[in-house]
């Protein structure tokens, strides 16, 4: 049997035709720097520190972590080959160093206990809801006693407009669960101790939410 089995991925934007587009169709569906920057801020990085970009795309937000805070080691994975290949012409522009990685969120490969930080910016919602807790259980393996999660994605609406527009968005890709609020459960059945949700944006495609999540930093957390 064959052991180079191509693995089974939808596309950023579902056809690898349009993978080129990526970065200018989010500038225009989301106020993207505003949430990169409020999801950087929020994981106050601290020098030496250890980060993972999971599901890192083109590496927008991978790089901005680089940029902002120099004195932190930064790695990028992703399942695409494709968005990889983007994310490393761009780094190397920059002159920044980023250790990127082809790779699955559902399967990390990384050590136990590798990170201090980890980053999923808009990739849950297109994990279907086991492939959600397996990403939550692997990004729990891969972070250290005490490291945090910080996810940007679709979230519960936050008001009226926001309701109105879920009414169409909750049906793209694994939405629904997001829209309904359920990623916090699933990062604490995931085993993580705290989920707090720091900020919510608006966004023509509806609320984005950011989230925290921490990891146990000993047995009694």
């Amino acid at each position: 049997m064959s052991t180079n089995k191509k693995p089974n991925f939808t596309p950023a934007l579902h056809f690898h035709w349009l993978t080129r587009w990526y970065d200018p169709l989010m500038r225009c569906l989301f106020p993207e720097s505003a949430i990169r920057t409020a999801l950087i801020a929020q994981a106050k990085l601290q020098a030496g520190q250890m980060v993972l970009d999971t599901g890192c795309g083109t590496g927008t937000l991978t790089l901005q972590i680089k940029q902002s805070h120099p004195d932190v080691v930064v790695c990028g994975v992703d399942i695409d080959p494709q968005v990889l290949a983007i994310a490393r012409t761009k780094a190397e522009l920059t002159t920044k160093t980023i250790n990127w990685q082809l790779g699955s969120a559902t399967r990390l490969p990384y050590a136990n206990d590798s990170f201090d930080h980890l980053f999923a910016s808009l990739l849950l919602h297109h994990l279907t809801q086991t492939e959600k807790m397996e990403m939550l259980q692997e990004a729990l393996r891969v972070l250290k006693p005490g490291g945090e999660l910080h996810i940007a994605d679709f979230g519960q609406p936050h008001d009226g407009w926001m309701w109105l527009i879920s009414l169409f968005t909750r049906w793209f890709e694994e939405i629904y669960d997001h829209i309904l609020g359920r990623l916090p459960q699933h990062a604490l059945a995931a085993g993580f101790c705290s989920v707090e949700v720091p900020s919510r944006h608006r966004t023509i495609m509806g609320t984005i939410s950011l989230f925290c999540a921490r990891k146990p930093s000993n047995q009694t957390d």
